[in-house]
């Protein structure tokens, strides 16, 4: 399924990176300090200026995965994992501008 080089895997893996890249900042800055995984989703509702420190970091894993993909020369792929960047990018806008 790595070899393919398809737009829909490239969305599927796009929008699974941000999550990955979620649970490993919270497992590095939370988890030692004994915080449950709940009450961590709270304080992203909560602290705004958090929201956007996770969010950055998490789409670290979406920069990584595209350029692996570009250097491929998978290019539809890297093309879904950018429109899923895309997507989160706004969505995180979206909801520190409404909330």
């Amino acid at each position: 399924m790595l070899r393919k080089d398809n737009l829909r895997i490239g969305i599927l893996y796009g929008l699974l990176g941000p999550i990955i890249g979620l649970f490993l900042y919270y497992f590095v800055a939370f988890y030692t300090r004994n915080v449950p995984f709940a009450e961590f989703l709270g304080y992203l509702k909560q602290y705004k200026t958090l929201l956007t420190g996770v969010s950055s970091i998490s789409l670290i894993a979406n920069a990584v995965l595209f350029t692996i993909f570009i250097n491929t020369r998978r290019d539809q792929t890297a093309k879904g994992v950018f429109i899923a960047t895309l997507i989160y990018g706004i969505t995180v806008l979206l909801i520190k501008v409404i909330a």
